[in-house]
């Protein structure tokens, strides 16, 4: 899907980490094979093999800059940058 690789594309250049709608970032997070726990306001993603929680709270329809960016780095620090398929 283009816009799965397109999405990925933009969270991983860091270039636009306050323009990231926060479904995006979780239907992004669902695609890489991360399962979520709603708890209240928190977003909760975990993975098996990845040691690293993500948590996100949503506020409006953005995700927030410190959010794309916690991604980011869980992303690039596993290599799960090829998953996902096309």
């Amino acid at each position: 899907m283009a816009t799965y690789r397109r999405l990925l594309a933009r969270l991983l250049s860091g270039r636009s980490d306050a323009n990231i709608r926060f479904d995006d970032l979780r239907n992004l997070l669902a695609r890489l094979g991360f399962e979520e726990r709603i708890r209240g306001s928190h977003h909760i993603f975990i993975k098996s093999g990845v040691e690293d929680m993500i948590n996100l709270q949503k506020e409006g329809h953005m995700a927030k800059p410190y959010q794309a960016r916690q991604v980011r780095a869980v992303i690039a620090r596993y290599g799960l940058e090829q998953e996902g398929g096309d």
